[in-house]
């Protein structure tokens, strides 16, 4: 099980879940970004999950202890979100498992808002960011597009099929775009499933096979480059 943590955030601080590796106290780092309900019980599920495969997991609360269960409020906290100060948590989360673990690299992973934030972060901090999981992601804000040039991340992102948030063909074009600009980056979209198809929480999305299959392939990415 993890732990409530603070951390340096540009000058302020930042909370968040860590779940450390209970055999290796130097484990690879891996940020994990929350989806746009906040940081709730199945984001920290999966720190404690990815911990127990060997990493070292931060999730910052971007939402400063809010969250919903409602789609309409979640909504209004994602849109509500002041990008600046997520920028600055993220990138905070980012030196934390650097100076916990001992390592230069990291890898990060986030979930539809999560999932939009991801790429931004490793486009933020190529300096660090090694390998980037976007699942599903979306970024809402035209304010937040990412200077893609930046890029040095190893990317493979995780789409449903249907899904009208972040469609395959704008997953798609991405890819395309990415991989001109001379990007490693790798973008799958699995069939017959929905929007936040890997959140175990929400039965009536939930696809076990393609979760299963997304997780071997999100392990596979960061054992490769972190």
């Amino acid at each position: 099980m993890g732990e409530s943590v603070s951390f340096k955030s540009n000058g302020g601080t930042c909370s968040g879940y860590l779940a450390s590796n209970a055999a290796n106290a130097s484990a690879p780092g891996v940020v994990l970004i929350q989806e746009w309900w906040g940081l709730v019980s199945h984001i920290c599920d999966v720190a404690d999950r990815l911990a127990a495969e060997g990493f070292t997991v931060l999730a910052p609360d971007l939402y400063n202890g809010e969250s919903s269960t409602e789609p309409d409020e979640a909504g209004k906290l994602m849109m509500g979100l002041n990008l600046q100060h997520a920028a600055k948590d993220m990138s905070g989360a980012v030196d934390f498992l650097q100076e916990k673990t001992g390592r230069t690299k990291v890898g990060v992973v986030g979930f539809c808002m999560g999932g939009g934030l991801t790429l931004a972060l490793a486009c933020q901090r190529p300096d660090a960011v090694a390998a980037a999981a976007p699942f599903y992601g979306v970024i809402p804000w035209p304010e937040a597009q990412p200077n893609w040039d930046a890029l040095t991340a190893v990317v493979e992102g995780h789409y449903a099929e249907n899904d009208a948030f972040a469609s395959p063909e704008m997953a798609k074009a991405l890819e395309v775009d990415l991989r001109k600009r001379g990007k490693n980056a790798t973008f799958h979209v699995y069939a017959g499933t929905d929007h936040a198809f890997f959140n175990d929480e929400r039965p009536e999305v939930y696809n076990a096979a393609a979760s299963s299959t997304a997780w071997t392939r999100t392990l596979a990415l960061f054992r490769a480059n972190l």
